[in-house]
């Protein structure tokens, strides 16, 4: 009867066990109760030290690009110690991964002949491998934290890198196409252009790009080429302009160079009055005027030739500062000229009615009393000594016109200083009484 009973139990215990085996493919043994549980748990904290790999992997691959992006721009002493510090980070990464690697490759989990004992062990090394991964992973985290203010910075200036560059080129097209049509319009600008050419390397450069040049190079050098494109393309859009002032400057330059010379043949009637009707000292520091404004007036004519070639082969620079120069001349000329005109009117006046001098002089002595006195029982000797010894100059002065022949010039000039002295102590008392409030 238990023979019959087995027989029977037989094919229905082979019918239950052959879904399983062939169910995985293969013939693994599986150990229930607490065995299986222990694999379980070994192979989640497989996974989970795998996910901890994963993690710090891809925060080191992305701090990585941090630190590329900051030594890219900064070469600077913290940066230094960023680097080095990441270095340092990378050797205990290193150091982990090495061991998580080495408890993956130590322990098959889908071993048919793993025990528990094994796949106890098996999960300790994994958790601690995990726990390490983790550690070292908060590491880089605050490593990366106490890097954003150099990243920060870092990314400002890659920011600016690119429409830097593309500025600058704007710029240098701005400038070619400006040059372009200063020559149609028949003005060669050679220095302008060669301005221009000298700026080519530099392109050159820029288009090379950050990588090999380095960031501030190559910001530096697109703010440099901004800088001197835009130059030339303002003085190329102003050439035109510049052109034609030029000329109405040599026209209006002729034209008073002709006017002095005429004006000049009238100096030495006027030295011949002068000498006839006044003493010497009233006109020998003008005998050198008719000399002195031939001899400028010649030079000026030179410059303007040589101003009138530059300009026509356009040496703009050239014909500017010649021009210049015509008119500086001219200008100690005319003031020449007119200052033996202006001695005869003066001393004319002066002695028809040598009263209206004194009363000016007198006036303004009187002014800066009055003011030196204001709020005062007594002036400041600072003030008083000064304006007493102004009046006794008006009295030299006055003086020195008795006889036969006064020095009307030497009166004149005494009455001048008289005057820049009261003017003089009028400004030192506003200037004191500013100062205090009063």
């Amino acid at each position: 009867m238990s023979g019959i009973r087995l027989a029977l139990a037989l094919p229905l215990l082979v019918g239950v066990m052959l879904p399983q085996a062939f169910a995985g493919g293969g013939t693994r043994r599986w150990f229930g109760g607490r065995g299986e549980g222990q694999r379980a748990e070994a192979q989640a904290a497989k996974d989970a030290a795998a996910s901890a790999f994963y993690e710090l992997d891809t925060a080191q691959r992305g701090l990585r690009i941090s630190i590329e992006t900051i030594t890219a721009v900064d070469s600077s002493p913290e940066t230094r110690r960023a680097v080095e510090g990441f270095e340092a980070l990378g050797r205990r990464i290193d150091e982990v991964s090495h061991t998580y690697i080495s408890a993956v490759d130590a322990h098959d989990l889908d071993r048919d002949e793993l025990d528990a004992a094994t796949a106890g062990r098996a999960r300790a090394e994994l958790t601690r491998a995990k726990d390490e991964l983790d550690r070292v992973k908060g590491e880089l985290d605050r490593f990366e934290a106490g890097l954003a203010p150099l990243l920060g910075q870092a990314e400002t200036q890659l920011a600016r890198l690119a429409p830097a560059v593309e500025r600058a080129r704007q710029a240098l097209r701005g400038a070619s196409g400006a040059l372009d049509s200063v020559r149609e319009s028949g003005l060669r600008a050679d220095d302008l252009a060669a301005r221009l050419a000298a700026l080519g390397p530099e392109l050159t450069r820029l288009n090379e790009g950050a990588g090999r040049h380095g960031v501030p190079e190559t910001l530096q050098r697109a703010d440099k080429v901004l800088r001197d494109a835009e130059a030339v393309r303002v003085e190329a859009e102003r050439l035109p302009e510049r052109a034609a002032e030029i000329d109405r400057r040599l026209v209006s330059l002729r034209t008073r160079t002709e006017a002095l010379t005429t004006r000049t043949g009238g100096v030495e009637p006027i030295l011949s009055e002068l000498r006839r009707r006044f003493t010497a000292p009233c006109w020998q520091d003008l005998q050198h005027v008719p000399d002195q404004a031939a001899t400028t007036l010649r030079q000026a004519e030179e410059r303007l030739a040589e101003a009138g070639k530059a300009r026509a082969e356009q040496r703009w620079p050239d014909a500017t500062s010649l021009l210049s120069t015509v008119r500086a001349l001219l200008d100690s000329t005319d003031e020449a000229v007119s200052a033996a005109g202006d001695r005869l009117r003066r001393l004319d006046a002066v002695a028809k009615d040598p009263k209206a001098e004194t009363d000016r002089a007198r006036f303004a002595v009187r002014d800066a009393q009055r003011l030196a006195m204001a709020g005062r029982s007594s002036p400041d000797p600072r003030h008083a000594r000064p304006l007493d010894e102004a009046v006794a100059r008006i009295d030299r002065a006055v003086d020195t016109l008795e006889g036969r022949h006064p020095d009307y010039w030497h009166f004149l000039t005494e009455l001048e200083a008289v005057r820049a002295t009261a003017a003089h102590v009028v400004g030192l008392i506003r200037e004191e009484r500013g100062a205090t409030g009063h």
